[in-house]
């Protein structure tokens, strides 16, 4: 037996291990069954290039657990090792190495990769001990046995073993005895050795009997050697691509598309990425991609390899070329990440724009789910906005689709202001919006429906990408001002009377808390409603865009504002004006007798100082003028409570009034049960 100190206390390497590699214990069954896998396939290597002339036989790897022993056992019959390599490459690249290792990289965790030997040491984050039993495959060679308690210390001596081929043993840690059970290593085992290209197995399948489970003579193997991704889309049929997507996600609905990646310069890449069904939150989607390195698991967060608009696509990604750390747990920097970033966007946009070119029927009535992977990527890679922009489609409220320059020539002739403009209407609810759409294809407007998770940011972008364009929601004024064609011209109420109306209407409006309301008149025809409330388009859309952007939350912070538009073309809001200044007549007179005499006595004293410098006024004509100015004021405020007076115990103001809200979905408790009681009675 040869005894020997590795050279290296447990102090130096181990927590190089735990704190830079390996700090997620679960990692050492990949890396051991890695190591068996690769031992494997290098002696597979050799039988095909004639080094090796034996039997290959059967080359499957074998996890075993030993529950009332304690022990793991990952075996093979792949190349095995001398007592000389046991000594190369356990003992003096991996230990003896440390303090150089050490003292390398201290300040650099990344630059780790390469070091052959370090996946074999993360046995030691979950075995108090671990034995190596291999016999090499070269002629002559002689069984050894290597042990290590994770101490400086280790024995390696002669041993019997039937077979070419290594068994690694751990003897499982009491603080890890969580390993030794079944369902937690078979769960290991499909995540992280689904794929490995070498067939592995745990233990035999298990069937009923006689009321209990019992072991068959099949082996339990858990991983698909030659995946999807590692064929030629030539071999493959639709079915084995929907077939390949249940197995990975059981319980998701079927996929829209799927993109097949197969480039083997100037790096080597192989995947599928699948479109899934989303319209739900985006965070939720994410981190479905799993990243392979010649079908070895290594995670689910791809950030950095894929686009970030794309993680919310499903899949595997296989690459060698991909820079990990040496635990693979993070990307390490590197020009190959960004040239394959760029050829999955790439590759995604051309797939996107062959179907739409040759079936954009298809493409049409998939377009409401993939919308939001087209729209996130045009938001935020500019490259991909200028390819998608080709295939990108607006909808309409009668679910038409256009491409972007269809739709302008759609409407260029009938939707262009009086400034040159493009005006672009869109809802974002069918039902709540409804009489507005109406109102605007009474008109010849088309109506855009962009009811999406991001088309307040898109609409953003797309006013900025589109020349002499501008997007307004079909409810954010009266229909004849969503599109100014010409300066307004028609018949409009006096002021006197737009005043008289704007005060029975606004002493009415419901408190409600952080919302406002300005209350105007305007001849809107006599057939359209008698009111109309509309939301101004910036600030809907600033308080729209502070839900999703936290820069902007100051705006989230203001008041909603809406303007009440009476239409005063209207017969009741005519029988409304006709029947206030009928009622309020005696009250109103002397009112605004006194109100015209003050007005003309401000207007004698502003005249008097125009063209004079503040100290060349009189002091007496200031005080006069603002006391003069106070009378008005408090006359207008008497006048306005004459009129709200009134108005409270009309019925058709509130009714009105309630009309207008309930159809904005803004009548709500105990307003919404008087309308009822109201309507009743009025019936």
């Amino acid at each position: 037996m040869q005894k020997g100190n590795i050279g290296v206390t447990t102090e130096n390497i181990f927590p190089i291990i735990k704190k830079f590699l390996y700090s997620d214990h679960e990692i050492f069954l990949r890396e051991l069954v890695s190591n068996a896998v690769d031992a494997t396939q290098k002696l597979k290597t050799l039988a095909a290039t004639g080094d090796f002339k034996g039997e290959l036989g059967d080359l499957t790897v074998r996890v075993k657990v030993d529950k009332e022993n304690g022990t793991i056992t990952i075996s093979d019959r792949g190349l095995g090792m001398t007592a000389e390599e046991i000594d190369k490459y356990i003992n003096q690249i991996a230990f003896s190495g440390a303090n150089d290792f050490l003292e390398k990289y201290k300040d650099d965790a990344n630059a780790i990769i390469g070091h052959f030997g370090l996946g074999f040491y993360s046995a030691f984050m979950v075995a108090k001990t671990v034995d190596i039993v291999t016999l090499s495959y070269k002629e002559g060679a002689k069984a050894v046995k290597w042990s290590c308690d994770g101490s400086p210390e280790f024995t390696l001596e002669e041993t019997e073993h039937s077979d070419r081929g290594t068994d690694i043993i751990l003897h499982v840690d009491e603080d890890c005895k969580e390993f030794l059970e079944e369902s937690r290593l078979q769960g290991l085992l499909t995540k992280y050795c689904h794929f490995l290209a070498v067939p592995v197995a745990f233990g035999k399948k298990k069937e009923w009997k006689d009321g209990k489970q019992v072991e068959t003579d099949e082996d339990n193997l858990i991983n698909d050697t030659c995946p999807i991704w590692t064929k030629k889309p030539s071999d493959l049929k639709e079915e084995d691509y929907k077939k390949f997507y249940r197995d990975l996600y059981p319980m998701a609905d079927e996929p829209l598309f799927w993109i097949h990646l197969n480039v083997d310069y100037p790096f080597n890449l192989t995947g599928v990425l699948y479109f899934p069904k989303i319209k739900s939150n985006i965070d939720l989607q994410r981190n479905k991609i799993q990243l392979y390195c010649n079908q070895v698991y290594v995670t689910d967060s791809v950030e950095g390899i894929v686009p970030d608009f794309l993680t919310l696509l499903h899949g595997v990604i296989d690459s060698p070329d991909i820079p990990l750390n040496v635990s693979r747990s993070y990307l390490q920097s590197d020009s190959n990440v960004k040239k394959i970033s760029t050829y999955i966007t790439k590759k995604v946009s051309d797939r996107l724009q062959s179907i739409f070119k040759n079936d954009r029927k298809e493409f049409e009535e998939k377009w409401d789910d993939l919308k939001i992977f087209i729209n996130y990527g045009m938001l935020t890679q500019e490259d991909f906005y200028e390819k998608a922009s080709k295939f990108a489609l607006f909808k309409d409220t009668d679910n038409k689709y256009y491409t972007f320059e269809e739709y302008q020539t759609l409407i260029k002739d009938n939707q262009t202001d009086k400034n040159g403009s493009l005006i672009y209407l869109y809802a974002n609810n069918l039902d709540e919006q409804y009489t507005y759409i109406d109102a605007a294809k009474n008109k010849g407007y088309n109506v855009l429906l962009m009811d999406g998770q991001l088309d307040v940011p898109m609409i953003n972008m797309l006013e900025q990408k589109f020349e002499k364009s501008h997007f307004t929601r079909v409810d954010s004024d009266i229909v004849d001002r969503l599109i100014v064609k010409e300066d307004q011209k028609g018949e409009e109420l006096p002021h006197d009377k737009q005043e008289v109306l704007s005060s029975l209407f606004k002493g009415q409006m419901p408190k409600v808390k952080k919302t406002e309301f300005h209350v105007e008149a305007h001849a809107l025809g006599e057939n359209n409603a008698p009111i109309v409330i509309t939301q101004a388009e910036y600030m809907r859309r600033m308080k729209d865009m502070a839900s999703i952007q936290p820069g902007m939350s100051f705006y989230g912070e203001m008041p909603d504002m809406f303007n009440l538009v009476l239409n005063s073309d209207h017969r009741l809001i005519k029988q409304v004006l006709s029947d206030a200044e009928t009622a309020c007549a005696e009250k109103l007179v002397p009112v605004e007798s006194e109100i015209a005499m003050l007005t003309l006595r401000r207007n004698e004293l502003q005249k008097a100082q125009e063209g004079k410098k503040d100290e060349e006024i009189p002091t007496a004509e200031k005080d006069e003028l603002s006391e003069v100015e106070k009378k008005i004021e408090a006359q207008k405020t008497e006048k306005e409570n004459i009129l709200n007076g009134y108005a409270a115990g009309n019925k058709v103001v509130h009714q009105l009034i309630d009309l207008a809200l309930l159809q904005n979905n803004m009548l709500k408790g105990e307003a919404l049960t008087n309308f009822v009681k109201r309507s009743v009675e009025m019936i």
